[in-house]
């Protein structure tokens, strides 16, 4: 078995033919599972090299053993297996994965919904929408898609609808639903439920996926900045480093200094040199990471390095406003202390903590602005910590 795997990923023509033939004639199901289980060992070219041999081994009289892989889930393999069915599909391979859809295991339905991708039956709709919301990141990814080929709007608004939710994770399901459905129309919407939001960092690293940052700040500049302001925030905690890559960080980051500054982009300039900063000072976060990202997180340091910290920091003040979605950002790097005492008397009980607490941090919480900040709050554990600040 490791054998014939090592044959398929290696480099002998001759003997990669012979495993690819040995694999699609047998519907090996046994050695495909072996081959799945090596997915975190491979090189993307070498998964890439598999699927195309596997590819070339499939015939007219071999394709149906492809039905047979369907129980054994794999995100490198699926668009070879699918791709390749959808070629062959009649009513019956449809009626099958109809079947699979409804009744099959989890891998089952998802290479099922991605089969709906490509093949177009309403009667999938119904069973779609059952997988819209699946714990399953590829279940619910791929059924989002089929459905956004099968062009069921009633899903799309009911999506939107989900995003006023006052549940956190109904409203990040939205989100991740809208982005696999691809329908760029719901951006504002998602901004909107993102500016509301606990998990706004969630929610922000999921638009990019939709439409990248360029356009994004091209069309909605203030939005975009924000989007990009969470980003930072979430990176090395709630979203992957390898983010600065898909999306291109570097690059934005150069057109946000090449642009004329203003307060907000200042404030995403500081955020993001010192979240860089706390990202290579320890092997914390880059020792998982891969080379391409080790080196795009030091390039993009060197680069927001480059940037005046001071000619930033002039900016910072005007932006203490308590209604500004950025004032979380603007205490970090605030100095103005009349300003941010003002922002004690605000209606925003975690706005009233972080205030204390920075005051704290630049020797100025005394006991009157402590007792300014007590005549808001009601939580008793936000009154316990300042107190003891």
């Amino acid at each position: 078995m490791n054998d014939l795997i090592k044959k398929l990923t290696g480099k002998n023509k001759g003997e990669y033919e012979h495993a690819a033939r040995h694999l699609i004639d047998c519907g090996d199901v046994e050695m495909f599972k072996a081959l799945v289980e090596k997915d975190a060992f491979l090189f993307d070219f070498i998964k890439q090299n598999v699927a195309n041999r596997l590819r070339e081994a499939v015939s007219d009289n071999n394709y149906k053993n492809l039905l047979n892989f369907l129980t054994v889930y794999s995100p490198s393999y699926e668009e070879f297996i699918i791709s390749t069915l959808v070629n062959y599909a009649d009513e019956a391979m449809t009626d099958d994965m109809l079947e699979r859809l409804e009744k099959g295991t989890l891998a089952e339905k998802t290479y099922a919904a991605k089969y709906f991708s490509f093949v177009n039956d309403p009667l999938a709709i119904p069973l779609l929408r059952q997988n819209a919301y699946s714990e399953n990141e590829n279940l619910s990814m791929n059924t989002a898609q089929a459905l956004a080929a099968l062009e069921d709007e009633e899903c799309y608004h009911d999506a939107v609808h989900k995003l006023q939710s006052d549940d956190e994770f109904e409203k990040l399901e939205a989100v991740r639903f809208l982005t696999a459905y691809g329908k760029k129309d719901a951006i504002p919407a998602i901004i909107t439920a993102m500016k509301n939001s606990s998990m706004a960092e969630n929610i922000a690293g999921e638009i990019p996926y939709l439409d990248n940052l360029f356009n994004l700040l091209e069309a909605a500049p203030q939005d975009a900045l924000l989007v990009i302001n969470n980003i930072i925030n979430g990176l090395g905690e709630i979203l992957g480093l390898s983010v600065v890559l898909d999306f291109e960080l570097y690059e934005v980051f150069e057109l946000l200094i090449e642009k004329k500054s203003s307060s907000k982009v200042a404030l995403v300039l500081l955020n993001a040199q010192e979240k860089f900063e706390t990202l290579t000072e320890n092997d914390e976060y880059l020792f998982d990471e891969d080379k391409d990202t080790q080196n795009e997180v030091y390039d993009i340091k060197k680069l927001l390095n480059g940037v005046n910290k001071k000619d930033l920091r002039k900016y910072v003040n005007t932006e203490l406003d308590e209604h500004n979605p950025f004032i979380y950002t603007a205490l970090e790097f605030a100095d103005d202390v009349y300003a941010i005492r003002e922002l004690l008397k605000s209606d925003n009980q975690t706005l009233i903590l972080k205030t204390a607490e920075v005051l704290k941090s630049l020797n100025n919480l005394d006991e009157s602005a402590k007792t300014v900040a007590m005549l808001k709050v009601t939580d008793g554990n936000i009154k316990s910590i300042i107190r003891a600040l």
